[in-house]
């Protein structure tokens, strides 16, 4: 995921440059193999779909039920199997240099065929559309996604808790028309809790090649892939995986967020002068404004880009790269400028002169649920939820959406 201005020439040659001299980015790959069978009588399932979830890597299983994958590269997936009548089967695996056998079993729904689900109440216009602009995104390529299937597609808002959830009947169909992708997106989970501004949604999703319509199209489209994977999550954890994050433009800084000793008093005056409920002397409403810009906590840059040693940690057998790094992180990638969409939101910290946010390049922030994450070879995280992404990581969504095995020009192929 990345930016949506296009890159002067110059930069997209400079970038290029810069993947194809990565040292050790030749990844390993293998086979996968299995079969999909019915859980509750054993046999084999014909024709259904078996796929690796957020890739675009995908088959049919023949009439006895198997299937084969020729060649994965290395990393972690969710290999999911989907077949009418019978709920999606999902198994986590890792792929290595070695082949790999497996058996999906898929359990029935007990639906009939063809039954008609009949839902209690339609979907709130309202709602239905803070979930398109939440789940697609606001970027000028989100705004060349289109949801096929929105009827399918459920919807709830809360106003108790002030959350928006979302789910599917089977998958959220979207047609990506900048990417020239259309994804599936099985096993929808979204929530947004518009109290604490926090949105997560998760699925399996899987990616299939559109059609160009002409070969501008096609040149259009891979032009836009590339914009979209440099700057991206994928494109600095694979950097800096094999310590290019530097050279790749990335720069990295701590981030200390420390509570302010003075808002807890400004809070309390502020509510206690509030609860009285009358007209204010200029006096007091210059108290409230006062207050009321008091922040919650102080945000602290230290401007010293930090090491890659800072950032990660290599296992003995320098096979296993993890990510861990103190307080928060600040990633700005510097080969460009920020969508034309993007406005970034009024810090809610205090920022002192010497930590100024910058407005003309991607600065995103991150904050690490757990000690350390394992990176995989393909850039993806070993459980993506580990980490929590902010600011402009934040903004890009659907219409950035890239499949795990893209790689772009200059890439070194897998042997």
């Amino acid at each position: 995921m990345s930016y949506s201005a296009f890159f002067p020439n110059a930069r997209l040659r400079l970038a290029f440059l810069l993947l194809w001299w990565l040292p050790g980015l030749a990844v390993a790959q293998s086979s996968l193999s299995g079969t999909v069978r019915d859980s509750l009588t054993q046999k084999p399932l014909p024709f259904a779909s078996v796929f690796l979830a957020n890739t675009t890597l995908g088959v049919t299983t023949t009439e006895q039920g198997t299937f084969v994958f020729e060649r994965v590269p290395a990393g972690s997936y969710d290999v999911v199997a989907s077949y009418v009548g019978y709920r999606l089967a999902k198994q986590a695996i890792t792929v290595g240099q070695a082949p790999q056998k497996l058996t999906l079993a898929l359990a029935p729904t007990g639906a009939q065929l063809g039954e008609v689900v009949v839902r209690p109440r339609p979907n709130n216009p309202g709602d239905y559309q803070r979930f398109k602009e939440l789940f697609l995104g606001r970027s000028t390529f989100s705004q060349q996604c289109r949801i096929r299937n929105p009827d399918d597609v459920l919807v709830d808002f809360d106003p108790k808790t002030t959350e928006l959830t979302a789910a599917a009947r089977n998958y959220v169909e979207v047609d990506n028309q900048a990417l020239g992708y259309r994804v599936k997106y099985y096993g929808l989970q979204f929530a947004c809790n518009f109290t604490q501004q926090v949105v997560t949604f998760y699925g399996q999703p899987v990616f299939e090649e559109m059609t160009p319509r002409s070969a501008r199209q096609r040149r259009q489209w891979e032009a836009n892939r590339v914009q979209a994977y440099l700057g991206s999550p994928a494109h600095f954890y694979r950097s800096l995986r094999d310590s290019q994050h530097t050279a790749q433009g990335f720069v990295a800084r701590r981030l200390r967020i420390v509570p302010n000793p003075r808002f807890a008093r400004a809070d309390s005056l502020r509510r206690a002068l509030r609860r009285q409920r009358r007209a204010y002397s200029a006096a007091e409403q210059d108290s409230l404004a006062r207050w009321a810009n008091t922040p919650p906590r102080f945000a602290m840059l230290y401007m010293t880009p930090l090491h890659v040693n800072s950032l990660r940690r290599v296992a003995a057998d320098g096979q296993h790269v993890f990510l861990r790094f103190q307080d928060h992180l600040q990633v700005t990638y510097l080969l460009a400028g920020p969508d034309a969409n993007y406005h970034p939101q009024p810090s809610p910290y205090a920022r002192g002169p010497a930590a100024p946010l910058p407005q003309d390049r991607q600065v995103s922030q991150l904050v690490l649920m757990q000690p350390e994450v394992e990176i995989e070879p393909n850039g993806q995280l070993a459980n993506p939820l580990a980490v929590f992404t902010d600011e402009y990581w934040g903004f890009e969504k659907m219409g950035e959406f890239l499949p795990l095995n893209y790689l772009p020009p200059g890439y070194p192929s897998h042997p």
